[in-house]
């Protein structure tokens, strides 16, 4: 396919399983039961749910201590303040919706460490927008030890990197490692069910090689669920978002990478093409007469003075991957994101000394046979 030439070449493909640090062993699973999508149970929204639920019988007698918005309406920073402040009614109410929350995750989480993709998964990182409050924090860490209880032998942790600069980090982790001893920044997409956030994204590769200290230096969002825009104009502001980032760097004196990546919702296939998941995204983008890596390349074919190359993968994989510095002790982890629903993926790290020392190995092998051989002549 000529446009997936385009967009890859020398680069990899969308949507990969084998990237530069990790292979991806899955990524967007959908569980179901008789209810429906598992995922569901352990989304934002579900969190929200289980509070009005429990505030039902005190609407009723005219005491409940979280007012009369819904759940929906109640900022995060308020539902953190409830937690913590002199109402002590809305402090067990919030602290009563945490405690189901965090079962109903935990029992979503043991369902995928059931299933053969997620087996022997040491550690599993939580990020995703929910993760960004107190609330969010303590439903994760009492969802651990509930797990720990049934015998699951797991760490669940909240993901390192602010959630809205995780899918932008991550974005790194696409690009083969080639491409930071020239360049010291790249601009990064994270696309949402409600936002579009791109970002300026600096490798600080020479201060640490593993991109631990990788950093968002600017970013731009856009609320597009607000806007209700078609998938062209979508796209177009998206180019426009894009276009001032990379002028911002070449301001600032950046050397910035020909290269733009993206995370996306849904199953990323290799030609850049979203056969399912991206439901929630302006327009059809599952068309099979429409890519995003493509439409890119052509609306920005040159980054500096290099052909713009793309990589797009699934935003679950993308957040997930700006914990590959922090996971080196352990083999098998995943990614769990806490936003509109519930996005996973599950790695194993590539071991590169190993590799480096099987081909060593082999190499060594080789050149043994072929002395031996010479010998024998």
């Amino acid at each position: 396919m000529a446009e997936d030439t385009l967009t890859t070449v020398g680069i990899g493909r969308h949507g990969a399983a084998r990237l530069p640090s990790v292979d991806v062993d899955s990524f967007n699973i959908e569980l179901k039961d008789d209810d429906g999508f598992l995922g569901d149970r352990a989304s934002k929204g579900a969190f929200r749910k289980i509070l009005d639920d429990l505030r039902k019988p005190l609407k009723k007698n005219g005491d409940d201590p979280l007012g009369g918005k819904s759940a929906e309406k109640i900022s995060k920073s308020e539902l953190d303040e409830a937690l913590v402040g002199d109402d002590i009614g809305a402090a067990a109410l919030v602290h009563g919706a945490i405690e189901e929350f965090a079962r109903e995750l935990a029992y979503v989480t043991s369902r995928f460490l059931k299933t053969k993709a997620w087996a022997d998964t040491e550690r599993i990182v939580v990020g995703g927008g929910f993760r960004q409050s107190r609330v969010g924090e303590l439903a994760i860490a009492r969802a651990d030890i509930l797990l720990k209880g049934e015998g699951f032998k797991v760490d669940l942790w909240p993901i390192r990197f602010d959630p809205d600069d995780a899918g932008l980090i991550g974005c790194l982790h696409l690009a083969p490692s080639w491409i930071f001893e020239a360049h010291d920044s790249i601009v990064a997409v994270d696309i949402g069910g409600t936002n579009i956030r791109c970002g300026l994204v600096e490798t600080r590769w020479k201060k640490a090689p593993d991109l631990s200290k990788a950093s968002v230096r600017h970013s731009e969002l856009w609320r597009h669920a607000n806007d209700e825009p078609t998938r062209e104009g979508a796209v177009k502001r998206l180019v426009k978002m894009l276009k001032g980032l990379i002028d911002e760097a070449e301001t600032e004196g950046l050397k910035l990478a020909p290269f733009i990546g993206i995370a996306c919702p849904g199953v990323i296939e290799e030609d850049g093409s979203i056969t399912k998941g991206a439901q929630n995204l302006p327009g059809n983008w599952e068309s099979s007469k429409f890519n995003l890596p493509a439409s890119l390349v052509e609306a920005i074919p040159e980054i500096g003075d290099h052909d713009t190359a793309v990589l797009m993968h699934n935003d679950g994989v993308a957040q997930g991957l700006s914990e590959v510095p922090f996971m080196q002790d352990v083999e098998h982890w995943g990614v769990l994101t806490i936003g509109t629903g519930l996005g996973n993926a599950r790695f194993t790290n590539r071991r590169k000394d190993k590799e480096k020392d099987k081909e060593k190995n082999e190499k060594r092998d080789d050149d043994k046979d072929k002395k031996e051989k010479k010998n024998k002549d």
